[in-house]
């Protein structure tokens, strides 16, 4: 029997996007467990705070019974390491998100290697979008309903006016 495969999906989320959860129905098929791991990243100025983005992440996330919401911070493979992960998975839109990612995979093989970095593609009605892209859009007025979760659409009306 093959032991049960869990992944980390880390990532700011701020906001979730559609394009975000794209990857998370297609990784809770995948693998056994999935955990949407938000980052602390204090070089960010984020728009919603942790506790905001996880509760966003667990209302539309909800319906994944394999899917975990949790918040790290620190290192990614000491994080994945104390879960027990064996995978980290990561979305590229673009050639510039793969030379980014491509880094960071090697990097973190260096450190951890018996941790994989898979790489998942978006759908490709999803392959411009980010949540940069979004938070730019909803400042500026612009439709976001189409790129965004309801929910997120309602909570960036309520943080951008």
């Amino acid at each position: 029997m093959s032991k049960p495969v869990t992944a980390i999906y880390p990532g700011s989320f701020d906001p979730v996007t559609n394009g975000h959860l794209d990857l998370i129905a297609r990784g809770a098929t995948i693998f056994d467990q999935l955990i949407v791991a938000v980052a602390q990243n204090l070089e960010k100025e984020p728009l919603f705070t942790v506790k905001e983005r996880v509760e966003m992440l667990e209302a539309v996330t909800f319906e994944w019974k394999n899917v975990e919401v949790e918040v790290f911070d620190g290192l990614l493979m000491d994080y994945a390491r104390s879960h027990g992960a064996s995978v980290v998975m990561r979305g590229i839109r673009a050639v510039s998100d793969y030379e980014y990612e491509l880094q960071m995979a090697m990097m973190n093989r260096k450190i951890e290697p018996d941790i994989e970095t898979v790489f998942m593609l978006p759908a490709e009605a999803y392959s411009y979008l980010s949540s940069r892209l979004v938070k730019e859009l909803a400042r500026l007025g612009g439709p976001v309903k189409d790129l965004v979760p309801p929910l997120v659409v309602e909570r960036l009306r309520a943080k951008v006016g």
